[in-house]
């Protein structure tokens, strides 16, 4: 088979959330830590390997896991700080790859294709972790392969804290022996649908005809098959391609409505979250912007923790706006930007209480997705046209 050459790493870092709290607390260290809501409804959004060994892992309800493992330690979380250290790695790795893509808060795809005719690629690969681990304090595990979904299931069996590399002619012989749910793009639905079928192993799914598994699994089955023949064309993106999304208003009539332009806020913050969890991105700047009648334009923007979460960004921009608008004047344009935008499915009330707030967003974003992005809104914001 014939394969694309290119060499790309994949950087990733070991149980984060976790590895930066034992960072701020040394006494951490070798105890089973788990990373989440303290609520018995509230889900695990990380864990360390010694929690892992009781059977715990991330989403599971909070109340299973500690039933699991009873002497763990329950930690809050803290996404500014775990967001922090996630900017640091970033700055390491921008200051010495020549293209990488942000795929979340602790992932890092690096194609550094043709750099073997001046370095080593796997020595490059080494030294960039070292510089990681050295600069940061933070464990990272990397894979070095012919592209990204190789890279990614080498770099998970490097972990804990190491490296692997698979080059061209062992890429079928070493993905063959692994279990189908090692694979990205498999779910625990589709991994369980698979192996009620008998395929178990990567190696298995491979030798089934390809429209076999596109009868089954649909236009995603033929990606998957390819995938599991270490076939992946999809390029490193890099992280500078899109940093943010705005939206704004510019008034027929000047307006002094304060209500209103506080309502129009929302809604404009509402449509911008949608946005972020339709193409599964996190932001973590809020900006505002007003312009008032006489042309003078202002903004006042604020970093957060990595969110696509309404409750969270709309009460940053009403927070933002209130600050904002001081002079009481008549308004001419309003508007609303989220910036620091990242690759990566919102971890959903990981660290939140309220079960019933998560389901909620998946229950509006189904609607919208069906019906168009007006169909549900906030009360808040109705007013608004």
């Amino acid at each position: 088979m014939q394969f694309q050459d290119r060499t790309v790493v994949h950087m990733d870092m070991d149980t984060f959330f976790v590895s930066v709290e034992r960072l701020i607390n040394s006494g951490l260290r070798g105890k089973p830590v788990i990373i989440g809501s303290l609520s018995d409804r509230g889900v695990v959004a990380s864990c360390s390997y010694e929690a892992r060994m009781f059977g715990v892992h991330s989403a599971m309800p909070m109340k299973m896991a500690l039933n699991l493992c009873r002497d763990a330690i329950v930690i809050r979380g803290d996404m500014d700080l775990y967001s922090k250290y996630s900017a640091l790695v970033t700055e390491v790795i921008a200051g010495r790859a020549p293209l990488y893509e942000k795929a979340s808060i602790d992932e890092h795809y690096l194609d550094i294709t043709g750099m073997d005719k001046f370095f080593g690629a796997c020595k490059w690969t080494h030294e960039l972790r070292q510089t990681i681990i050295n600069e940061t304090g933070l464990p990272v595990s990397c894979g070095l392969s012919i592209n990204k979904t190789v890279s990614k299931i080498a770099a998970g069996e490097a972990k804990p804290n190491g490296e692997k590399q698979v080059e061209k002619d062992s890429v079928i012989p070493f993905l063959y022996p692994l279990p189908i749910r090692k694979m990205p793009m498999i779910g625990l639905k589709t991994c369980n649908l698979l192996t009620s079928m008998g395929v178990s192993t990567i190696g298995v799914l491979r030798s089934i005809p390809v429209e076999m598994i596109e009868s089954v699994l649909g236009k995603n089955g033929i990606e998957i098959w390819k995938r599991a023949n270490g076939i992946d064309l999809s390029p490193v993106v890099p992280y500078s391609e899109e940093k943010s999304i705005s939206t704004e208003k510019t008034f027929g009539t000047d307006t002094i409505d304060v209500n209103m332009l506080e309502q129009l806020i929302i809604t404009m913050t509402e449509k911008l979250c949608f946005r972020l969890r339709k193409k599964e991105k996190l932001a973590s700047v809020v900006t505002v912007k007003i312009r008032y009648a006489n042309y003078d334009t202002h903004t006042l923007q604020s970093r957060i923790a990595y969110t696509s979460l309404d409750h969270l960004l709309i009460g940053k921009a009403a927070e933002l706006f209130k600050r904002l608008y001081q002079r009481r004047m008549l308004v001419r344009l309003v508007g609303v930007k989220l910036g620091g935008l990242i690759q990566g499915a919102q971890q959903l009330s990981l660290f939140d209480d309220n079960g019933s707030r998560t389901r909620l967003y998946l229950s509006m974003d189904k609607i919208r997705m069906r019906y168009g992005s007006a169909a549900i809104r906030r009360a808040s914001g109705l007013v608004c046209k």
